[in-house]
Order: C-alpha cells, then sequence, then structure tokens
C-alpha cells in the first residue's frame, strides 16, 4: 500500500553518536505525539538514505526501539509504532513526571466560547439548526462531476498556480451574471470578491473599517457572530431598535444625531433572527441616512435565494444612492455550509483593500470549488437546485405552522414568514415571567431563545430547513413537554 506522505527526519548536532542522535529523535517524536500509535515508520534503507548515514545504524536503532517496545516489526510490512507504548503502562502521578510536552497556552474565555458554541451538540437526534440548509438535499452526483470537470480544465490549462485573491475570475463573472441580472445590481466583475463564506466577509469588512471613524450600529437583535467580530477588531457597538417592520428608522436618526457612526450592520432580506423583511420606503431612508451622515451600510444578504411568494424586495445594493453600500452573500446555503463559497460587492476600491487583507491570511480562495460552482451556475444547475429546495423549503415551513397550531393552538403566536428558514415565534403568551437564561436546559439546537427587555417578551427562533415533517414534530413536541413542565412550576 502506498503512503500519503513520507516523514520527514532531521538529527540535532551533538557530540554524541549517530545511534544515539538518532535515538533520541525517534523516541522524542514518538513521545510528543509527531509519530502516532500504529504509524509506520519509514524502511531502514529509506531512512538511511534521507539522513546521509549508515543503514546498520538505522537497523540497529530499530532494533533497541522494538525491545524497549516502542515500535513493532511486522514481517513483509515493516516497522510501526507500537499500539500501546511503554509509559501506558505507568501510574497516572509517574506519567505526569515525564512532562514530554509543554503545557497548551491558556485559551481566551471568549475564542473557547465561541468554540464551544460551534461544536455540534451529541444529543440531538436529528439534524437540527436555527436557519441552516438541509446538506442532505447536495446534489452530490452532479456536483461531482462539476469537481472532475474542474479538476480536468485545471490542470490541462494549467491554472492550479495562484491567481488573484479576489478570487477566480469565472466564478465572479457568474456571481456578477445573477447579482445584475436577477438582484438589479449594477456593477462589473471587478467589483467583487470571493471569501469562504459570510463572516469571513464580515470579518474582512472590519479589517477595512477603522474604529477611530466611529461606532457601528447595528439591530436590537442581531446575528451574535457579526457583534463578536466587529467587537474583536476594535469597533464600539450601539443596537437599534427594530419594530414589525425592522429597523426603526427614527431610533436611528437619534443615535446619528449624537454619535459618529463608522457603518450599520443590517439584515434586510430577512432579518436576523426576526425573519421580517425590511420594507421599500425604510430602505430608502437608510441609504439616504448613509450619504448624508457618510457611513457604510453592511448588508448581510445571507439567505436570498428562499423566498417562497411574490417576488423579493431588490437588496439594497441595487437602490439608488447605495454608494456605501456593502454587500455580503453566500452560496453555501445554497448547497451546503461545507463548501465555503461567499462573495462581497462594493465599489472598487473597498474591494481593492478587501483583496489586500486576503493577501495577508489566505492568498487566494479554492480554485477548484470555485471552477465548480461556475460551471453549476452557468449551466443552469444552481438554479435547478435552489427552485427544487425552495420548494421542499416552502413545505417544510407550512408544516411547521401547521404543527405549531395543532399543538399549541393559541398559546404561541408567529407571522408565517415570506421566506427563509426560520419561523420567529413568540412564546409571551404562554411563558409569562421567565428570560432566555432559564431555558438552557432545553438541548435541543433548532431552537435559539431571544429575550427583549425593552418589550419583556420571549421569542424563539426555529429552524425548519435542515429538518423532516418528522423531525419537526419531534423538535415541536420536545418543547411542548418543556414550556408545560416549566408553566407547572
Amino acid at each position: 500500500m502506498l503512503r500519503p506522505w513520507e516523514t520527514q527526519f532531521w538529527l540535532e548536532e551533538s557530540d554524541d553518536t549517530l545511534h544515539s542522535r538518532l535515538l533520541n529523535r525517534l523516541l522524542q517524536d514518538i513521545k510528543d505525539g509527531r509519530l502516532p500509535a500504529g504509524s509506520p515508520l519509514p524502511g531502514s534503507r529509506t531512512l538511511a538514505k534521507q539522513l546521509t548515514v549508515n543503514r546498520k545504524t538505522v537497523q540497529g536503532v530499530y532494533n533497541e526501539l522494538e525491545a524497549q517496545g516502542w515500535v513493532t516489526s511486522k514481517l513483509r510490512r515493516g516497522t510501526f509504532i507500537a499500539d500501546v507504548l511503554p509509559e501506558k503502562n505507568l501510574s497516572k502521578s509517574h506519567q505526569a513526571l515525564l512532562n514530554l510536552t509543554d503545557e497548551a497556552p491558556v485559551t481566551s474565555s471568549l475564542f473557547t466560547g465561541l468554540y464551544n458554541d460551534s461544536l455540534p451538540s451529541t444529543n440531538i437526534p436529528h439534524n437540527a439548526n436555527d436557519g441552516s440548509p438541509d446538506t442532505r438535499l447536495i446534489p452530490y452526483e452532479v456536483l461531482a462531476r462539476a469537481y472532475r470537470r474542474a479538476c480536468i480544465t485545471l490542470s490541462r490549462n494549467a491554472y492550479l498556480g495562484y491567481g488573484d485573491p479576489k478570487g477566480s475570475y469565472e466564478l465572479r463573472k457568474s456571481i456578477h451574471t445573477m447579482l445584475s441580472g436577477d438582484r438589479f445590481m449594477k456593477l462589473n466583475v471587478e467589483d467583487i470578491c470571493l471569501v469562504r463564506g459570510s463572516q469571513m466577509g464580515l470579518y474582512l469588512t472590519a479589517c477595512v473599517l477603522q474604529p477611530q471613524k466611529g461606532v457601528i450600529i447595528v439591530e436590537e437583535l442581531c446575528y451574535q457572530a457579526a457583534i463578536t467580530t466587529f467587537e474583536a477588531k476594535g469597533f464600539d457597538i450601539i443596537r437599534c431598535k427594530l419594530d414589525q417592520q425592522g429597523l426603526v428608522i427614527d431610533d436611528l436618526n437619534n443615535i446619528l444625531s449624537t454619535t459618529k457612526v463608522a457603518a450599520v450592520y443590517v439584515t434586510p432580506h430577512h432579518q436576523y433572527p426576526t425573519t421580517v423583511c425590511l420594507p421599500m420606503n425604510r430602505r430608502l431612508q437608510i441609504l439616504q441616512l448613509s450619504k448624508s451622515h457618510q457611513f457604510a451600510i453592511i448588508e448581510d444578504d445571507y439567505d436570498h435565494e428562499f423566498h417562497y411568494e411574490n417576488r423579493p424586495i431588490p437588496p439594497l445594493a441595487s437602490l439608488p444612492g447605495a454608494e456605501n453600500v456593502i454587500h455580503i452573500g453566500s452560496l453555501s446555503k445554497v448547497f451546503a455550509p461545507g463548501l465555503r463559497v461567499g462573495y462581497m460587492a462594493a465599489q472598487r476600491p473597498f474591494i481593492d483593500k478587501i483583496a489586500q487583507q486576503i493577501m495577508l491570511i489566505d492568498r487566494q480562495g479554492n480554485t477548484v470549488t470555485e471552477y465548480a460552482i461556475a460551471d453549476l451556475m452557468e449551466s443552469g444547475e444552481v438554479k435547478k437546485h435552489i427552485r427544487k429546495a425552495c420548494k421542499l423549503y416552502q413545505q417544510r415551513r407550512d408544516f411547521a405552522v401547521s404543527e405549531f397550531k395543532r399543538v399549541f393552538g393559541n398559546k404561541v403566536t408567529f407571522n408565517v414568514p415570506s421566506g427563509g428558514l426560520a419561523l420567529w415565534v413568540n412564546l409571551s403568551p404562554m411563558i409569562k415571567h421567565l428570560d432566555a437564561d432559564n431555558l438552557i436546559d432545553w438541548k435541543d439546537s433548532s431552537a435559539n431563545f431571544y429575550f427583549c427587555p425593552r418589550e419583556h417578551t420571549l421569542h424563539l427562533r426555529f429552524g425548519y430547513g435542515a429538518t423532516n415533517n418528522h423531525e419537526i414534530t419531534q423538535s415541536i413536541k420536545a418543547l411542548q413537554v418543556m414550556l408545560l413542565k416549566i408553566e407547572q412550576e
């Protein structure tokens, strides 16, 4: 069997013999975990050639390691690190005395919390979420063929070297066609930059915007990862009120009259987490304020594709006076978050600065994936998949609505969203004296709880996108059991 990689070794300069130096090197690599249990060692001839030493020296070291129990020799197969190392037989107190590796650096509570929140729960019986797509719907055969074509084309044309940090021209051109044709945006291909997802777009935006130019205004209830990103880059955050139509313009005006503002972060298509769509008159007002007060608008258009009734309102970036809009979108929700394909569209000087930031951290994106997705967009497969997914997601939305009404009756209230992948359910009629902290014991991640102190209301963001009908019913019944128990206490 071919080995995927040839393990490399080097010997430290010292006055010890070659035998001792090689023995100590291999022992240290085993103890440090560089050579894990069960992994193969190079053949004695191969290692001797790599280190320019006599083969007998290598054979002598291997024999000594085997005698001590560190390696095992298998006939016609080679030498392998032992499955059970000698130190594993020691007591815990003796193992601690070995002190084989330095202690890991202490991780900050902020990053530990973000990492822990990103881990999937092992207690959830199904793929629950608060608005993610169903990765089971991905057309894997079509995608696999697109990847194959991309690999062949790129290899034959020698296109797998370093390229434009903005991303492959082919995918940017396909996205340009989509944004101009489907979303009425007036822009050029060079006004678009590819990123690994909307979160990376938010981070890069925060890198380019400067905290000394002012605070960032976010919606009263907001995507928490965006706030964390802005704060990590030194921005102060001010929350603007929300109502049944989204961002309250009067409150935004009040903030602007007393505060220096660098940017306003909004999710106008389906406000996160409340799902409401910002009406056209408020969109135009925000754009006018942006021009008069000279602040940027960060438009997070995270699920524009999922709209079920009528035609969606055009994004802010397509409307008159959108010169200060930074439009961030994602194709990850169209297929699967694991594909990591997003994009940014803005004025070219800003996009050029974004490309400079990418050069510092990423150099460029995944060329093969970008070519494959561009292929699918140009062939119409992406649009075909979106139509199919939207039809199913609308059915799941309608089923979730009917199940909430069947299980809870008028004990909870909600408006049926025109799109998106989640419901915004008001639990206040049923649970009047409770905040979100009291619901921490319910581990079903198909829902996030939001407590609004200003209105003293408790809401639930219930994701139906990644769950089939049976799983939706399971989640709603689990919620009913928990809320009834709380109500009785």
